[in-house]
């Protein structure tokens, strides 16, 4: 994959995460564990523009392997019996699919 490609795709998967942090700290009634979650994945996709300048492949697939474990929780979490918002649920969703693709195509 390209670099430029890359690039695309991370801020993709970005933009999905600032949704779904941005509607999660709007929404009074959410599970902790989606709280959380996206709250790590929110904090952790910062950190992958420093990676990404880096041009460190090995770096950056780690760093997309753990976002995409902490997409993974946070898509668990709507999955529970807890009230979530539907418009919360779509985009941790697609979240955790931009960040599921991006992973794919690293590895």
């Amino acid at each position: 994959m390209q670099m430029n490609e890359i690039r695309q795709r991370v801020q993709h998967a970005q933009a999905a995460i600032e949704q779904a942090s941005r509607l999660c700290q709007e929404e009074l009634l959410l599970p902790m564990e989606l709280k959380d979650s996206i709250q790590q994945l929110d904090e952790k996709s910062g950190q992958m523009s420093n990676v990404l300048a880096s041009a460190d492949e090995q770096a950056l697939r780690q760093c997309v392997d753990d976002l995409e474990q902490l997409g993974d929780r946070a898509r668990d979490a709507c999955k529970t019996d807890a009230p979530v918002a539907e418009e919360v649920r779509r985009a941790v969703m697609q979240a955790h699919r931009e960040l599921s693709d991006l992973k794919h195509s690293l590895h």
